[in-house]
């Protein structure tokens, strides 16, 4: 085979999965933990061992709309970061566009963040915290780059920006999925609430020397 049929194939087997995650992400947003590999099957109109064939299991499935919703989350925090506005108004931003994006697909969430809830006779061994964790730390690493380029925090300074953005991080899943549940006040409450829990220390600090700022 050369290497033009290769790519040829790799771009078809590209093409095909994210048919399969669009499939996917169309039965969690109707479902949400509830959704099942048969649902999905039947909605990308494949059997379910083509579906297994793909994304291996559950987990497998899981692992790859998590990637791809992460990925789309990251890429609007990083833009609410880097928007021409104040220190204080960039926080807020950032913290409310994560509210808006749980809040607007609270099912895709839930999938996320809580599948447990949703095992389905056949998923056992679907552990909610070997898949989440792994999510929320990777939100905590990135935070933690963007606080280490942007802010002069001192002696210290890697390991402390890596504590402020796991922190902040799990700051905002822990409040965020006690709001979604909840509501008990408006999102643009809650943005101001968290905004002022974080603001002592990050509005004393200086931007990096050369840095895009903060």
């Amino acid at each position: 085979m050369d290497t033009t049929q290769r790519t040829d194939q790799q771009r078809s087997a590209d093409r095909r999965r994210r048919e399969l995650l669009e499939a996917a992400d169309r039965v969690v947003l109707r479902d949400g933990p509830q959704a099942s590999m048969n649902a999905i099957a039947a909605e990308a109109g494949i059997t379910k061992p083509i579906l297994y064939r793909h994304f291996g299991d559950k987990g497998g499935l899981y692992a790859a709309l998590a990637k791809r919703h992460t990925d789309a989350l990251l890429d609007s925090l990083r833009a609410a970061l880097d928007a021409p506005a104040d220190r204080r108004e960039r926080v807020e931003a950032t913290l409310d566009t994560y509210l808006a994006a749980i809040e607007a697909r609270p099912q895709v969430y839930r999938f996320l963040m809580h599948p447990a809830e949703g095992s389905q006779v056949g998923d056992q061994g679907f552990d909610v915290g070997k898949h989440s964790a792994p999510l929320l730390r990777r939100m905590g690493e990135e935070l933690a780059q963007v606080i280490e380029d942007r802010l002069d925090l001192g002696p210290g300074s890697q390991q402390l920006a890596r504590v402020w953005g796991h922190g902040i991080v799990g700051m905002m899943h822990a409040a965020g999925d006690w709001w979604l549940g909840e509501r008990p006040c408006s999102r643009a409450e809650l943005v101001r609430s968290l905004a002022d829990l974080l603001w002592g220390r990050l509005a004393a600090a200086g931007d990096k020397v050369g840095g895009p700022g903060f």
